[in-house]
């Protein structure tokens, strides 16, 4: 074991009894960061148009304060890229992160010095955690990779703006550097393909025992890996690689595969980062679920998912959710997003701590039909019963079908498969009947004879891929959206149709 593993663990205990104490008050510490990003702002001119300095209670808070999206924010975020001061938080942001949106355009998040500590302390609490908890710190030792967007920032009126894993990039503390992989100058390359091609080159000789990034476009990687090698497995490779760091989508429909990719089962941590803040992370290898960051610079709201829409939702905050309930994520942040509906959808999976399971996005479900079937339901479905078909998916989208050219309408899912299931037919099947039984809204329009079961057109080998190409959101931090309540992607699938 070498020194930086033996310093690892001691240092790891200290963090970890810190971030228990935490966890232990979690309504104290959420009551504190509420008054402190209200006396912070107060002086903004967002804090004067909502009357901060009256407010006294999280009551007043949701008086003064509606819940809003980028749009209704843009108001103020466009005076802040535009380069004014003190207009949602003091002073400038540190930096602009630009994200895709999906009815925007371009979206300027701003980050703050406060808000991007935060990440960066998220992150090493994940790592932490999992050594303090099992007693594994080698991966310290040797060398770890995250496949990620470009480190390079452009100025945007005085601000840096860029990707955030490319911001993040910049806050890697100096002790990992030297383990740290790939070069500054890899990292740089734009063209994804290329990129994955030249980290392949440089990383096949070297010690890799912690590998992350979102599974996608790691498995692409991995792939890669195993075609320029010659080699059978990941573990062939890097036969110290214990380690997998992922977030941004559901890992369980990738784990089948990457446990071929790999050749041996490993351990994982899942975490929750976004733009807007870093939202949660896995603190424990024998629970379920993600333990939400309550004393990072976040004030956390929530609105049942099935109240949503109404005209007065209720809206709460952490001592008053329940188990098993889908809410949409609000957020109040310490770079001055206010009631900023992030678009997620949550469920609380454990109280004592506070531990939650992401469900979806609340712009990404199907319900053409009143349905409202959503991503974790789709998800567990598919994952339920793939090993009863001895099968792999790569990829897959759902979308509703309104209008077919003969018959009742009906859900239909694009799959990319790495190995089909023998019985196409009884897999569809089974896949419709599971989930009905997740969702029983879809039972009833089957049941009913208003849909037909599903549906299941094969997509080319790498064709999500090609078309997230074709898109130009190849790699990094963009993610292919599950499913979806109207045709758009599908339609863009067409060329990839086997």
């Amino acid at each position: 074991m070498g020194l930086k593993s033996v310093f690892g663990k001691f240092y790891a205990s200290i963090l970890v009894n810190r971030l228990r104490d935490t966890v232990d008050e979690p309504i104290h510490w959420q009551d504190k960061t509420f008054r402190n990003l209200i006396d912070q702002a107060e002086n903004t001119q967002f804090g004067k148009d909502h009357r901060f300095a009256i407010i006294k209670s999280y009551e007043d808070f949701k008086k003064h304060v509606p819940v809003r999206d980028y749009e209704g924010l843009r108001s103020y975020i466009d005076q802040v890229v535009e380069g004014k001061s003190d207009i949602i938080w003091p002073g400038k942001p540190a930096y602009f992160c630009k994200t895709s949106g999906t009815t925007s355009g371009a979206k300027y998040i701003p980050i703050s010095n406060e808000s991007v500590a935060h990440h960066v302390d998220a992150a090493k609490l994940a790592l932490l955690c999992y050594v303090n908890e099992t007693g594994k710190a080698d991966f310290i030792d040797g060398k770890m990779i995250f496949l990620q967007g470009s480190p390079e920032l452009n100025d945007l009126n005085g601000v840096p703006l860029g990707r955030l894993s490319g911001i993040t990039a910049h806050w890697v503390p100096s002790y990992l550097q030297k383990n740290r992989l790939p070069s500054w100058e890899t990292n740089l390359i734009d063209d994804w393909e290329t990129k994955v091609d030249t980290i392949v080159e440089e990383t096949l000789p070297e010690d890799l025992r912690l590998i992350g990034g979102i599974p996608s476009w790691v498995q692409m990687y991995f792939e890669r890996l195993i075609a320029k090698s010659g080699k059978d497995t990941i573990a062939d490779i890097f036969p110290n690689f214990s380690l997998f760091m992922h977030g941004g989508v559901n890992y369980q429909p990738y784990e089948a595969i990457f446990k071929k990719l790999i050749g041996k089962t490993i351990a994982s941590i899942e975490t929750y980062p976004a733009s807007e803040g870093f939202i949660a992370f896995q603190d424990t290898q024998t629970e379920p679920g993600l333990l939400l960051n309550i004393n990072a610079g976040i004030f956390f709201e929530f609105i049942a998912v099935s109240e949503f829409q109404d005209e007065n939702p209720t809206r709460i905050s952490l001592k008053d959710v329940k188990l098993g309930v889908n809410y949409v994520l609000i957020l109040n942040t310490n770079a001055g997003l206010w009631g900023y509906n992030i678009g997620d959808t949550v469920e609380f999976v454990c109280l004592q701590p506070y531990r939650i399971k992401v469900t979806g996005r609340i712009k990404h479900f199907t319900s053409a039909f009143g349905e409202h079937v959503i991503a974790a339901e789709v998800e567990s479905a598919l994952q339920e019963i793939m090993p009863q078909f001895d099968m792999e998916v790569r990829e897959f989208h759902l979308a509703p079908q309104i209008k077919p050219t003969d018959g009742l309408p009906y859900h239909e899912w694009f799959i990319e498969f790495d190995r089909l299931p023998a019985n196409m037919d009884a897999f569809r099947l089974k896949l419709d009947q599971t989930l009905q039984g997740k969702n029983p809204y879809y039972k009833d329009l089957i049941t009913g004879n208003i849909l037909t079961p599903l549906k299941v057109t094969l997509i080319k080998k790498d064709g999500f891929m090609h078309m997230m190409k074709s898109r130009g959101k190849l790699g990094g931090q963009n993610k292919i959206p599950r499913l979806a309540n109207n045709r758009d992607l599908a339609d863009e699938l067409l060329p990839f149709i086997d």
